[in-house]
């Protein structure tokens, strides 16, 4: 399994200056709301991807009056020691440095440190935009086949020279059959990754609902973003001219999505929210699962505000699958009793009081005391 062994947070948001030394396995920060629980779960989310999942921009994540905020991280490989560095400036530069060099692409932080992250905004899976499930299917993709990457900077920069083709006004035939090539060979590659992703990934997320909520009627399924019965080539010849009218390429890998329904109909309208919340962790349960089968070494689990939604009994078992599992997980919550007594003895888990920016892990009696005989 690949875990974080040590990880110093500078000034992201009201951490001002904190190290923690986690588990290799189970983690529950508590505490009061504004504390600083997500703010650290924000700051290792930084460190695996040089970006934060609670803003797009970069002056909020920063501490008020301060220029930068950095996150260092060293992380214990199947067979290697990795020292991570990520520094965000107000001027949005970002410096990423592994193992004391620097390196220009985020993914190369992804493939060390690769983070599921379980927190509200999990919700835009079942009712968000299809924008949200396609990053979350080519996460899974990315990281189980190293053509995906290029496939997908191929079809971005086609579609891009397709789109401004378009809007030009006077359409060169010559040039835009290029990038109509371009863009359904790419395409099509794209979708192949996919749809064999999504294949392996079908199976393992229906067991894991089972055992996690009992729910057996939801059906997922794939679309790829064009007519499954013609090429990608054909299509974009056959929508040139409304193409051209709305003045961007309407169909392509840019319009695959997952859809999840339940007997039938949308699951976002007809599970209750904690159905909804055991449906979406399922989801990223299921691919950390599949990442597992996949690789040496598993991914690292940011779980927020876990307990909510969520009754004792679900809880319990996600929990359960969590230690199964094997993996490293960070978990928030503000009451610890709510998540004390559903470990086994054999986890080795560390509990930290968050307050006012400050983390402060519990002592082990205090811990052995709140585990039931």
């Amino acid at each position: 399994m690949s875990f974080l062994q040590k990880v110093r947070v500078t000034d992201v948001r009201n951490l001002a200056s904190v190290t923690l030394t986690p588990s290799p396995s189970i983690n529950i920060l508590y505490g009061a709301n504004g504390s600083g629980k997500t703010s650290f779960l924000e700051a290792v989310h930084i460190l695996g991807t040089s970006r934060s999942f609670r803003s797009a921009k970069v002056k909020p994540v920063i501490r008020q009056e301060q220029d930068s905020c950095t996150v260092f991280g060293r992380v214990k490989g199947k067979d290697s020691i990795f020292s991570l560095g990520v520094n965000r400036s107000q001027d949005t530069a970002c410096k990423i440095h592994i193992n004391g060099e620097v390196a220009r692409l985020s993914s190369d932080l992804a493939t060390i440190l690769p983070l599921q992250v379980i927190n509200p905004d999990t919700f835009r899976l079942l009712e968000g935009s299809p924008k949200d499930r396609r990053q979350f299917l080519d996460w899974g993709v990315f990281h189980v086949e190293h053509r995906f990457l290029q496939a997908w900077k191929r079809a971005h920069k086609s579609m891009k020279q397709r789109n401004a083709l378009l809007r030009h006004g006077k359409i060169s035939d010559s040039l835009i059959d290029v990038w109509d090539s371009e863009l359904s060979q790419s395409g099509e590659e794209i979708d192949s990754y996919r749809r064999a992703y999504f294949e392996a990934l079908k199976p393992v997320f229906e067991e894991t609902l089972e055992k996690l909520s009992g729910i057996s009627d939801v059906q997922i399924s794939y679309t790829r973003g064009w007519d499954k019965e013609s090429s990608l080539r054909d299509v974009l010849k056959r929508s040139l001219r409304r193409d051209y009218e709305a003045g961007y390429t309407q169909w392509g890998p840019h319009r695959a999505d997952i859809r999840l329904r339940y007997k039938g109909l949308p699951a976002v309208d007809n599970l209750s929210r904690g159905q909804q919340k055991a449906v979406v962790c399922a989801l990223k349960l299921a691919q950390g699962k599949l990442f597992s089968e996949s690789k040496p070494f598993g991914c690292v689990y940011l779980v927020d505000d876990l307990p909510s939604e969520l009754d004792r009994d679900h809880r319990f078992r996600l929990c359960k699958m969590f230690e199964d599992m094997n993996a490293q997980v960070f978990i928030t919550c503000v009451d610890k009793s709510t998540l004390e007594n559903v470990w086994s003895m054999e986890s080795d888990v560390k509990m930290f009081h968050v307050e006012h920016g400050l983390l402060v892990e519990d002592s082990r009696a205090e811990q052995a005391s709140a585990v039931p005989p």
